[in-house]
């Protein structure tokens, strides 16, 4: 136990025991020692899978889980242990539910860990990231490879959440670009929307930016699979989706040579009022999108498009 960290807490609740009181200590203590002894169980094959579980269900609660994770002896090396050995069911593609969602929890104690201050840069250093990439790169439908998609998504997706241009220069060393590229093009609605945030969240960096800009072989990769979104969108409306594709079209407006390039290949769907009443609820979007047409095509186009929602608010 001398490798646990001692900090691990919880809050206390409202109007409840303070913290120094016995009431209350009694079960921070005892959720502690919880907490601990499922950390152990991680290391024993037989307990393992229990204790995934349970830690996976429970990672709310303890504020100082991550520290936990990461500095208890042999634990980072059991889930990555987890990970690695359903390597082989990927391709051919044979991955059963039950064995997706026992990594799927493991991922979800990884998340936690590239989610806390403490340990997101830890967690970078030892590359942890690369080993979820091969998750990503299945294209299998089926409902235990999407479900593993989505989590290893997650996991990236907290790191980029709190901006810092360390996590994007990491990342951009890395295959995340044309991976979450191509969980744009065949992933689930969900999954989608959350590969279309990293890059978003890439692009919002100015390292990240300057990266996507460089050539023009990475801004149409980009920009092709942004506008195939839009025209699979126009069929089945996703406002949540549509909000994270127009910030990414606004930020890439905010390079001179790519805001160029936008004025032939911007989706013509996104001019012509054909999402005005998907957008008609979201009026931070629908500024999103307004000033993404004034710096592509000046501003008739935009006051075009306001009229025309206008008028559909008025009805």
């Amino acid at each position: 136990m001398a490798n646990l960290s001692p900090s691990l807490s919880t809050s206390p609740s409202l109007g409840g025991p303070t913290p120094s009181s016995p009431a209350a200590a009694a079960p921070k203590d005892r959720k502690m020692a919880s907490a601990e002894q499922l950390v152990l169980d991680l290391c024993d094959p037989e307990l393992r899978e229990n204790a995934l579980l349970d830690l996976s269900k429970k990672r709310e609660i303890f504020q100082d889980l991550a520290p936990l994770l990461w500095n208890s002896y042999g634990t980072i090396a059991a889930l990555l242990q987890e990970i690695v050995s359903i390597y082989p069911a990927l391709s051919p593609p044979t991955l059963s539910p039950g064995a997706s969602n026992r990594v799927c929890n493991a991922l979800a104690l990884l998340q936690c860990v590239a989610s806390h201050p403490d340990t997101r840069i830890l967690f970078l250093n030892a590359h942890i990231p690369l080993y979820l990439y091969p998750f990503l790169n299945t294209t299998s439908k089926t409902r235990p490879f999407e479900y593993l998609r989505l989590t290893s998504l997650g996991v990236i997706g907290a790191l980029v959440k709190v901006d810092d241009t360390e996590v994007i220069s990491f990342l951009l060393q890395t295959e995340i670009i044309p991976l979450c590229l191509r969980t744009m093009e065949m992933g689930s609605e969900l999954s989608k929307t959350v590969a279309t945030f990293i890059v978003q969240k890439i692009l919002l960096d100015d390292v990240g930016l300057r990266y996507i800009c460089a050539t023009p072989e990475r801004f149409f990769a980009v920009g092709s699979v942004l506008a195939n979104m839009v025209v699979s969108l126009a069929e089945q409306p996703s406002t949540r989706l549509l909000k994270h594709i127009i910030r990414c079209y606004l930020r890439l407006s905010d390079n001179p040579r790519a805001c160029g390039a936008l004025q032939t290949c911007l989706p013509e769907m996104l001019k012509d009022g054909t999402f005005n009443n998907c957008l008609r609820d979201d009026p931070a979007t629908h500024r999103w999108l307004q000033q993404l047409l004034h710096n592509v095509s000046g501003g008739n186009l935009v006051a075009s498009l306001q009229a025309g929602l206008d008028h559909m608010m008025a009805n």
